[in-house]
C-alpha cells in the first residue's frame, strides 16, 4: 500500500509533467508504463498480441499494431484517472521501443510495401552469407539490410519502390513525430554502426551499394535508412496527428519530446543497469539474448554472435537465440488443460508457480531428457525451420522434476553455444543480470540460468518490469539529466543501493549442465532430420 504522501507526491509529478511514458512491442504483449520523478511506475497498461504465420511469414498486421498501442495506453490512462482522479492529457516525455531487426518497408506515399517481416523469419540465408562475406563482418538473418538484400537477390518487385526502411520501433516514432529517427541501437540492428561517428558505417553502405548494382538496383542507402540518435537526443516531438494516434479520445495534447526509439536489446539494457562495459544482461521471453558490453573488437567474425551496440553507442557481442518460452508455455496450457478436465480451477500464475518450481527437485543432467522448443528457426544451431521436438530413451528418469527442468535448461541451450565462444575471446564480464517474465518465479529460472551460463546471475525487483519501464527511463534521460553518461545516470540516481539478489551455480549444476548441453549438441541432427522430414 502507497501512503497517502507518496500519492499526492505522484499526483504532481502527473499534473507538472514529470513523468515519462514507455511504450513497448513485445513479442506477446504490448506494454505501457508512466514513470515517477523516482522512477517508479505509477501506472501501466498492456495488450496480449500473437504473430502469425501468413504465407511462410511471420507477420503482425498494422491493425494488430494500432490496436494494441492503442489499447494499451487507453488502459494505461483509465489506472491514472481511477488512481488520482486526473485525465492524462500530457507527459514530460515519451519513448517508443520494439523487438529489434526485420523488415518494414514503405514507398514514398508511405505505404506498406510487403507485410511486416519480424525477427522471427529465417529466410534470408543467402544473404546472410554473401554480405558477412563481402562485409568481413557477421551479418545475421534477421537484420534488415539481410532481408533487403534477399528481396533484392530475389527479385521482388516492391524493391524498386522502397522510399523508406526502418524497424517496429522507428515505424511508430515516425508515425507520432513525423521524424526518421532511430536510436543507435535499434539501428545497430539494421545496419553495422561505425564506432567511431554512431552512425552507419559507410565503407559497408558502398559495399552494399555496389553489391545491389551487381543486381540492376540503383539505391542510396543512407537516404533510405532512418537517422541515428543517440541516448539523450531528442529525437521528435508528439505532433496533433501522432496524439490522435495514440490517444484517439483527443485528451493528450501534442508537443511532447519524444526520446530515439529503441530496439528491445537496449531496454533490456538500460532495465537492468547494464550499459557500463564489462556488464551484461541475460533476457528471457519467446525469445532469449545475451548482451555483454564489450572492452574491444572481436578477433575474428561469428555468425552466433551480433555486433551491436548500447543506447550510448558502445559495442556489444550479443547472442540471439530465436527460441526460448513457447515450448513452456505450450506445455503449461496442456497441463492447465489437464487440471480443468479434473475439475480443479488453477489459476495460470499458479500453475506456473508450483511447476516450475519442481525443476528444482530434478537431476542436474535433466535425468537424460531431451527437447528442442524450436517454434521457428534457430540461427545458433542452423536450423531453418521450428519442429518442437521432446526425446527420451526407455531408461531416462522420465518424472514431473526432470521434465520441468529439462524445457528450463533446453530454453537456454542455444543461447549457451553462442557464450562459449565469447569465452574463447577471453571477454570479462563483471556482473550479469537476467530480466523477464520467467523470473517471476523465485529462483527457479535464475538458478538453472546460472548453471547454464557458469556464471552467477542477479535478479532485480525491475526484472518483470521489462523494457517499457527501459524506454520509460531513456525518456526521462532524455529530459530530466544533467548532463552525465547514461551509465552515471542509472548507477547513481535510478538503482543507488538496488544491487538484487545474486545466486551463484554450484558445482554440480554447472557438472550437470554440461552433460545436458553434450546430449544437446549431439541431438541437433534429430532435429534436423525432424525438419527436413515432419510436415
Amino acid at each position: 500500500m502507497i501512503t497517502e504522501e507518496v500519492k499526492a507526491r505522484e499526483m504532481l509529478d502527473i499534473i507538472d509533467g514529470r513523468t515519462s511514458l514507455g511504450i513497448e512491442f513485445g513479442s506477446t504483449r504490448i506494454k505501457a508504463v508512466l514513470m515517477d520523478s523516482t522512477f517508479s511506475a505509477v501506472a501501466t497498461g498492456s495488450y496480449e498480441w500473437e504473430n502469425q504465420l501468413e504465407n511462410g511469414v511471420w507477420t503482425y498486421s498494422l491493425d494488430s499494431i494500432w490496436k494494441g498501442l492503442r489499447m494499451s495506453y487507453r488502459k494505461l490512462a483509465s489506472e491514472v484517472f481511477e488512481k488520482y482522479g486526473e485525465t492524462l492529457s500530457s507527459v514530460g516525455a515519451i519513448g517508443f521501443s520494439a523487438m529489434m531487426h526485420g523488415y518494414m518497408a514503405f514507398d514514398a506515399d508511405k505505404q506498406l510495401l510487403v507485410p511486416f517481416r519480424t525477427w522471427r523469419n529465417t529466410m534470408t540465408g543467402e544473404a546472410e552469407r554473401k554480405l558477412t562475406e563481402h562485409f568481413n563482418y557477421n551479418i545475421p538473418q534477421r537484420w534488415s539490410i539481410a532481408h533487403l538484400y534477399q528481396a533484392i537477390l530475389n527479385k521482388e518487385t516492391h524493391v524498386g519502390q522502397i522510399d523508406y526502411l526502418t524497424t517496429l520501433a522507428g515505424y511508430i516514432h515516425w508515425q507520432l513525430t513525423g521524424e526518421k529517427n532511430i536510436g543507435v541501437g535499434d539501428a545497430s540492428g539494421m545496419f553495422p554502426i561505425d564506432m567511431e561517428t554512431k552512425t552507419y558505417n559507410q565503407k559497408m553502405v558502398a559495399i552494399f551499394e555496389q553489391l545491389a548494382d551487381v543486381e540492376g538496383i540503383t539505391l542510396d542507402l543512407n537516404a533510405m535508412l532512418p537517422h541515428v540518435f543517440l541516448a539523450g537526443d531528442e529525437a521528435g516531438k508528439l505532433t496533433q496527428e501522432g496524439a490522435y494516434l495514440l490517444d484517439p479520445t483527443g485528451n493528450l495534447q501534442p508537443g511532447i519530446s519524444i526520446c530515439p526509439p529503441e530496439g528491445d536489446a537496449g531496454t533490456g539494457m538500460v532495465a537492468t543497469n547494464s550499459v557500463a562495459k564489462r556488464t551484461g544482461n541475460v533476457s528471457v521471453g519467446t525469445s532469449a539474448f545475451a548482451m555483454i558490453v564489450l572492452e574491444k573488437e572481436l578477433q575474428a567474425v561469428y555468425p552466433e554472435i551480433d555486433l551491436v551496440s548500447t543506447p550510448s553507442g558502445n559495442l556489444v557481442g550479443m547472442v540471439h537465440a530465436n527460441n526460448c518460452s513457447s515450448d513452456i508455455n505450450a506445455w503449461m496450457g496442456l497441463f492447465q488443460e489437464v487440471t480443468e478436465t479434473l475439475g480443479f480451477e488453477l489459476s495460470r500464475d499458479k500453475l506456473f508457480s508450483v511447476l516450475l518450481k519442481e525443476a528444482l527437485h530434478g537431476d542436474s543432467d535433466c535425468g537424460g531428457l531431451l527437447s528442442y522448443g524450436y517454434y521457428s528457426g534457430e540461427n545458433i544451431t542452423r536450423m531453418n525451420e521450428g519442429r518442437p521436438l521432446f526425446v527420451h530413451s526407455p531408461d531416462s528418469r522420465f518424472n514431473l522434476a526432470n521434465f520441468m527442468r529439462l524445457h528450463l535448461a533446453s530454453a537456454f541451450g542455444a543461447m549457451r553455444i553462442g557464450l562459449d565462444i565469447l569465452k574463447q575471446e577471453d571477454i570479462q564480464i563483471d556482473s550479469l543480470v537476467g530480466h523477464g517474465g520467467i523470473f517471476k518465479t523465485p529462483e527457479v529460472g535464475q538458478r538453472i540460468l546460472a548453471a547454464a551460463m557458469q556464471t552467477p546471475i542477479t535478479v532485480m525487483d525491475t526484472a518483470s518490469e521489462g523494457g517499457a519501464w527501459g524506454i520509460a527511463l531513456l525518456a526521462s534521460y532524455m529530459k530530466f539529466s544533467s548532463g552525465e553518461t547514461l551509465d552515471a545516470f542509472l548507477a547513481e540516481r535510478v538503482f543507488g543501493d538496488d544491487q538484487g539478489v545474486t545466486l551463484a551455480p554450484t558445482e554440480d549444476e554447472m557438472a550437470g549442465y554440461d552433460v545436458f548441453l553434450e546430449r544437446y549438441r549431439a541431438g541437433l541432427s534429430i532435429e534436423n532430420e525432424a525438419i527436413e522430414k515432419l510436415i
